[in-house]
């Protein structure tokens, strides 16, 4: 218990001073919401990778899909790596750093705004973010709270109080800042955190092989293949149509979350870009990958504790109950390990909804004429008052963790993600498509949340990303185009003249070209 009191105290005490360290960063609103666009990349990697990968995918995902799929649940953390970091870095990292700088804005909504010529998109997108990022952010306290009361013995209203304060301290200090430098080293602890447990965990269980060749006993509960064995042990696992939905939802979701295409706003420049692109990889493969890697072997710990009353599994429990036969000294380092996971996570969420309030909805609508100072005031507030509605959630939470989530992924990445994404590419996307999307995005998650018309909320969120794919281009096809003359603007930035001085001006073409 010593070791593991030790071991939080320095990593508390480690991030309220990063905090104060990085004060000077965050007196301007860009130093505060983006660190000035001077980031490095591999303070941005892994930004974005400790931004994506929290306790909700340690103990919420890990959990409930490594029960249901076994090993196959793998291909998760994979599809993460490769679709939600590879591809998104490469698709959008350069075009959304170009462009977020030309038309100067500083989040999501105000790029809809400047991007499309409307003050309406800015303040819907704003009221989406804030409303939506709240059962995220509860989801992380959950998740992050089992893991204290299996530890530490300590109340769950208790853990939820101290991680939203020591947050709230670093990222009301430092802002953006604050939180890449601190995300940096918590990615690090992510890092050689899970590589352990993963080799405690099957050294308890003799080995990788003779892991595999347990899990392979196991029969199957899942159609279609009720009642074989092997199922969880196998490629694809017991149930490939609803694990892709998942693959979808957590890799797709990540191009139209504001929180996580924030992190391309303020990276260096394009060589940063390309450097950023192999090392977020990286870090998805080994954190997300052994994640749900280490998921895959849940069934192996089956016991009477894991059920409810009714008999149905709690999946939230799976995780803390398979760490809970480590050595102390490997707890405390798993304890922190999906501290930092979450607390990187919740620094993003807070940020970014308070400065999507401030920037986009307060400013100019509600305040006029407000100071830069009172701007970055107001946002400090701001990020307590968000913190503080979280918390309320979070100590009674209606769903499991794995629900939470994917009811905030779905309604964001539903509305943003398509119009985003073509926005940045495609002259030809309206207005009216960007509606379009916004309705379907929250229309499809919110009403399946009443109706249930999709069995899992995790399918309805990939069904929303999917669908805004489609309807964003079916809607600009017939609908009124922007001023030709606006979209060539908008798009010059891609296309920007460099002048080369030549050195040698007198002399034959062909001295001029040696």
């Amino acid at each position: 218990m010593i070791i593991k009191i030790i071991l939080l105290v320095v990593f508390f005490a480690g991030m309220v001073a990063v905090g104060i360290s990085a004060r000077k960063h965050a007196l301007s609103v860009s130093g505060f919401v983006l660190g000035g666009r001077s980031v490095g990349p591999w303070l941005t990697a892994f930004a974005y990778g400790t931004s994506y990968f929290s306790a909700v995918v340690f103990v919420g995902y890990a959990g409930q899909f490594g029960w249901k799929y076994g090993l196959a649940s793998t291909w998760i953390g994979l599809g993460n790596a490769i679709l939600g970091s590879l591809l998104a870095w490469v698709v959008l990292g350069r075009r959304t750093r170009i462009m977020s700088q030309h038309l100067s804005s500083a989040t999501m909504p105000e790029f809809f705004e400047k991007r499309f010529d409307s003050k309406a998109l800015k303040i819907t997108a704003s009221i989406i973010i804030f409303i939506f990022l709240i059962p995220y952010t509860a989801s992380i306290y959950n998740g992050l709270s089992r893991l204290f009361e299996m530890a530490f013995h300590i109340p769950y209203a208790v853990c939820v109080a101290v991680m939203a304060v020591f947050t709230a301290v670093y990222v009301i200090l430092g802002g953006y800042m604050a939180t890449a430098i601190s995300d940096f080293i918590q990615g690090i602890i992510m890092l050689v955190g899970i590589v352990l447990v993963v080799l405690a965990v099957l050294n308890g269980q003799g080995g990788f092989l003779e892991a595999v060749g347990s899990l392979a006993q196991i029969p199957s509960e899942t159609a279609p293949t009720m009642g074989q064995p092997g199922a969880y042990a196998s490629f694809f696992g017991p149930d490939p149509v609803n694990l892709l939905g998942v693959v979808i939802l957590t890799s797709l979701g990540t191009w139209g979350l504001p929180q996580m295409i924030q992190k391309f706003y303020a990276i260096r420049n394009e060589k940063a870009v390309r450097t950023g692109t192999v090392i977020s990889t990286i870090f998805a493969v080994i954190v997300s990958g052994g994640c749900y890697f280490l998921g895959g072997f849940g069934r192996l710990f089956d016991d009477p504790s894991l059920y409810d009353a009714s008999g149905a599994v709690v999946y939230d429990s799976i995780i803390p109950f398979m760490l809970s036969k480590l050595p102390d000294i490997l707890i405390g380092v798993v304890v922190v390990l999906v501290l930092s996971a979450s607390m990187s996570t919740l620094s993003s969420l807070v940020l970014t909804s308070s400065s999507t309030l401030t920037l986009d909805l307060i400013k100019d609508n509600l305040w006029k004429n407000m100071s830069e100072k009172k701007q970055v005031l107001m946002m400090r507030v701001l990020i307590a008052v968000f913190i503080a509605i979280s918390v309320v959630l979070a100590l009674d939470p209606p769903a499991f963790i794995a629900q939470l989530m994917g009811i905030s992924w779905g309604a964001l990445a539903g509305a943003f993600l398509a119009p985003f994404l073509y926005g940045i590419y495609w002259k030809g996307v309206t207005k009216a498509a960007v509606w379009a999307s916004f309705a379907c995005g929250v229309g499809l998650t919110v009403s399946n949340m009443y109706f249930h018309f999709i069995d899992s909320p995790i399918n309805a969120g990939a069904a929303a990303m999917l669908l805004g794919l489609v309807v964003v281009p079916a809607v600009s096809l017939v609908t009124p185009k922007m001023k030709k003359s606006r979209l060539a603007e908008i798009f010059s930035c891609y296309q920007e003249k460099t002048t080369i001085h030549q050195k040698m001006v007198v002399g034959t073409e062909k001295d001029n070209e040696d």
